[in-house]
Parts: C-alpha cells; structure tokens; sequence
C-alpha cells in the first residue's frame, strides 16, 4: 500500500520485471515484490566503471543484510558489498553496473532519495522475523556460489538437531 512503500504515488518510471515462470531457471536472486521498509540513499558516486550506491536501512532490516546476501531495491535485487550498522540503522552499499545503472531507475537516486525495499527472501523464509548472523549468511552464500551452480535451496537446522549450527544447501538440479 501506499502507506508502506514511497516513490509510488505519482506517475513516473518504477522497475518491473516478468514473473518467473514454472520450469524457468532461476538465474537471480529470488524476490516477490513487497516492500519491508524504507531506506534512505545516503551515496551514489562513481567508482571506476560502476556506481557505489549507499542506503540506510531501518534498524528493523538489519538482521536481513549481509555481505554476498540480497536486497531488492526499487524492486532490483542486488547483492550487497559491505553493511555496517549506525545509531540510525543500518548502512550497506551495493555495486551498481553500467547496464543497471543505465536500465533502471537507481541510476537517478541521489542522496536523501527514499527508496523501497524487500530483505533477501532465502533468509526471511528460511530463518523468520529473527532474521540470520551476518557472518552466517557470508558463509552460506559463499558455499552456494562454490558448490552449486545452481538454484538451491536453504534448510535451517532444526529444534531436533542441537549439533547443527548451519543451514544445510540443497542443490535443487
């Protein structure tokens, strides 16, 4: 709704992308399209070929954000490069390409700008509103980009299992 999203209210450009179709390969990350809070861009400056973008998040997205880990902003998921958290929040910047930069609207943010965004849907539906370690989450995306090469899925460990302190990756092809 209106009352959780911003930049939504006038007519202008917005990022959409074709749902996923079933038997489609995943070759992204995996978004769905809701709003968990509002950020705000705090830089968006040029570093060699791409752009730096850094957002402040609401404290309450923190536990989302890692390093490796995913964020859509705008509805254009991106990995995130560095967080680190504030008194107000949490910060975290992202690398923004040539193509994105040029195809969608984050190559129009400037400081100050509020911006939507959606946590990285493997660790809320995997790990709840409790969200996941940072140096967890590291490790996991780590494993998958190594181990994988394909889409996969995330399995927390249970209440049954006390030894277990990852989640297990199950490659799903």
């Amino acid at each position: 709704s209106l009352a959780c999203t911003t930049g939504l209210d006038a007519p202008g450009r917005v990022n959409i992308e074709t749902s996923l179709r079933l038997g489609d390969t995943v070759g992204g990350h995996l978004v769905a399209g809701h709003v968990d809070g509002i950020g705000t861009v705090v830089r968006h400056v040029p570093v060699g070929e791409s752009w730096e973008l850094a957002i402040l998040a609401p404290p309450a997205l923190g536990p989302y954000l890692a390093v490796k880990g995913s964020i859509a902003v705008n509805g254009v998921s991106l990995t995130v490069n560095q967080v680190t958290d504030t008194p107000d929040g949490c910060e975290f910047s992202l690398n923004i390409i040539p193509h994105t930069h040029a195809v969608t609207t984050l190559g129009l943010l400037q400081p100050g700008a509020r911006v939507n965004l959606e946590a990285d849907l493997i660790v809320v539906a995997t790990h709840g509103r409790s969200g996941i370690k940072r140096a967890l989450l590291g490790s996991v995306a780590e494993r998958v980009v190594r181990t994988a090469g394909c889409p996969v899925f995330v399995d927390r460990p249970t209440r049954h299992d006390p030894s277990a302190h990852e989640p297990e990756i199950i490659p799903l092809c």
